[in-house]
């Protein structure tokens, strides 16, 4: 036999040896075993949702847009042409520079691309993923730029807004204690202290008649749904609240009960107001402390630029100058405007 075919046919003979036990006709199955310890219970997992859609559907995000377009804050003219890009300026005036200041922590950065305010300026990485997490880049206690001003609790989202909208400088008296001072043109608040005021710190608090009030006590502070989110942002309604940011007056009547303001003259807290901002100021122009001048019939006042005055009228030219830039007419907190004005007047009248 050749050597190839018995290789062969030693190979047929271990195959049917190793696959004929396979063939054998299996006995009857035995009986079940005990069953076996039971597993550890799981966790309960929470609730499904699509909370991304809270913020993301299409129709939400393209009214937020359209709320937003109403809005200055959406405006380049005000974000980027004015002071975008300056260091120092641009934590307020870009969106590049804000999400530098918050994530970075860097106040001074210069931004050589900037661009106006988006949604991603206020709302930065989510953080929890549930339909309460609108992921505000901030909502802590605002830090005032002037030390001196104290920290200032506007509660919650509202932290967000003080964050920008304070004056940044401190009164004259506490910046340079003493007898007189000298002006400058830029002697008063930054543009938007509205956080000082419905806060309740950080201007001249001349003694005078009317007592101040605590800070953090004003009732568009305290009272819900009265902070700045509350009241600017209540739900979009006659071209008002929502992201437009615009004050809602439906907002107005459905916290002071019986009243159907269709302004925001509450109480004639803004007339009045008005009319001791127009005393206080032709008092500081008959004082020699602040200039007017009249161009094209429109009439502008400034302080008396390099000019040094008795330190009560510094003050008074800053107590004016930041209630003005408020905007408000005192609505944001009218029982600290209210001693503001009449104690700066029964001062600078003495």
């Amino acid at each position: 036999m050749k050597l190839k075919n018995f290789i062969q046919l030693a190979l047929l003979a271990s195959v049917i040896m190793f696959t004929a036990p396979s063939c054998v006709k299996e006995g009857p199955m035995g009986p079940a075993g005990d069953n076996g310890t039971d597993g550890t219970n799981g966790t309960d997992g929470a609730t499904g949702s699509v909370t991304c859609l809270a913020c993301h559907s299409g129709t939400n995000m393209a009214q937020k847009a359209a709320e937003f377009a109403m809005s200055a804050h959406s405006s380049g003219a005000i974000a980027v042409e004015y002071a975008g890009g300056r260091a120092g300026c641009a934590r307020c005036h870009s969106h590049e520079g804000f999400v530098g200041y918050v994530e970075l922590g860097i106040n001074d950065l210069a931004i050589t691309n900037p661009s106006a305010w988006e949604c991603s300026t206020c709302h930065g990485i989510h953080k929890t993923f549930e339909g309460v997490d609108y992921a505000l880049r901030i909502n802590a206690p605002v830090v005032p730029a002037a030390a001196a001003n104290g920290t200032m609790d506007l509660k919650g989202g509202s932290n967000l807004c003080g964050t920008c909208h304070q004056s940044r400088t401190a009164e004259p008296g506490t910046e340079k204690p003493g007898e007189n001072y000298t002006l400058s043109v830029r002697t008063g608040p930054h543009h938007g202290p509205q956080g000082n005021l419905v806060y309740g710190n950080g201007f001249a608090e001349i003694p005078g008649s009317v007592a101040y009030p605590t800070k953090g006590t004003s009732a568009h502070l305290t009272m819900t749904g009265g902070s700045c989110v509350g009241c600017h942002m209540a739900t979009f309604a006659a071209k008002q609240g929502g992201h437009s940011y615009i004050p809602s007056v439906a907002k107005c009547n459905s916290c002071h009960e019986g009243t159907d303001i269709t302004n925001y003259n509450y109480g004639g807290i803004q007339s009045d107001t008005h009319d001791k901002l127009v005393q206080l100021r032709d008092k500081l122009v008959e004082l020699g402390a602040m200039k007017k001048t009249t161009a094209e019939g429109v009439d502008t006042y400034t302080p008396a630029d390099k000019k040094s005055v008795p330190m009560v009228q510094a003050q008074a030219v800053f107590n004016y100058f930041g209630i003005e830039e408020d905007r408000s007419l005192g609505v944001h907190n009218p029982k600290y405007v209210k001693a503001l004005l009449v104690n700066t007047l029964e001062a600078l009248n003495k």
